[in-house]
């Protein structure tokens, strides 16, 4: 399994995000693993964590890490929050679930964002959609210039109609954001007339909009993308070839804008404290 880069010695002035659609812990490689392992989706099994733990090596070396496709709790991931138990195992001291679809005890269909900088604000968002059930996680961090980074992590609806008033809700989020990066699973390409639309409203830039990700052992489809704004100059970008879930994770390494620097949330330094008094 290709393990990624260390993280450079200015990781203040650098980030690496992660997309992944986890697929609650299970590996699939052949198509036909969708009818035979599809019980995995209701039930425990030994391997789940086994991969999970896998997954976490993997991801240790980022900043900032979106899943999609996570339990908060069930039968299924034996009543583990499955993005805690990746925070723990991968040394990342917070961690954020959104329960986009609670099925009590048979399932918590959720999405995970881990960071190794605490937010200054994160806000949990329920996408509009006919059918109820998805979701999108909002952090904002602060930057030493008194500017902000915000970051917005989705999983978007199959349904065309559905993503396009998802996109147009992340739109209204972000129009007026200098710094914004959206992230996550779209479940659909580049080229789609929704996310062209979402482009055009924000200035959003692709900087992979042919890196196909799905599915993971025989990549064709362009579902899982990282967009973010101009001024966010990207030093490095790949698709991961991993086998740990249907879905392969897109990686970046951006440089933040000017001076910035991601700061902990509630903490300033000397001088912006000046200026708010």
């Amino acid at each position: 399994m290709p393990i990624p880069p260390e993280r450079p010695e200015g990781a203040g002035k650098r980030l690496r995000l992660l997309s992944f659609n986890a697929q609650v812990g299970i590996h699939f490689s052949r198509p036909h693993h969708y009818l035979t392992h599809s019980w995995k989706h209701l039930l425990p099994f030994d391997g789940r964590m086994t991969n999970l733990d896998r997954v976490a090596r993997f991801i240790s070396s980022f900043d900032v890490v979106g899943l999609q496709e996570m339990d908060a709790g069930s039968l299924r991931s034996s009543y583990v929050d499955l993005t805690a138990y990746l925070s723990e195992r991968a040394g990342f001291p917070h961690a954020y679930t959104r329960v986009n679809r609670d099925l009590g005890t048979f399932a918590k269909h959720a999405m995970g964002l881990l960071t190794r900088t605490e937010p200054d604000r994160v806000e949990m968002h329920r996408l509009p959609g006919p059918i109820p059930g998805r979701g999108a996680i909002e952090a904002r961090f602060g930057l030493e210039n008194g500017e902000s980074l915000v970051l917005v992590l989705v999983h978007l609806a199959l349904g065309r109609r559905a993503r396009r008033s998802q996109l147009d809700y992340i739109a209204e989020r972000i129009a007026h954001e200098p710094h914004a990066i959206v992230m996550g699973d779209f479940n659909c390409h580049p080229e789609s007339r929704e996310l062209k639309q979402l482009v055009a409203r924000t200035g959003l830039l692709d900087p992979m909009p042919c890196a196909a990700t799905y599915p993971s052992w025989d990549p064709q489809r362009v579902f899982d993308h990282i967009l973010l704004t101009p001024d966010l100059s990207v030093s490095d970008m790949r698709v991961y070839d991993v086998q740990l879930s249907d879905h392969l994770p897109v990686g970046i390494e951006i440089e933040l804008p000017g001076a910035g620097r991601i700061i902990e949330a509630g903490r300033q330094t000397p001088s912006l404290a000046r200026t708010d008094a």
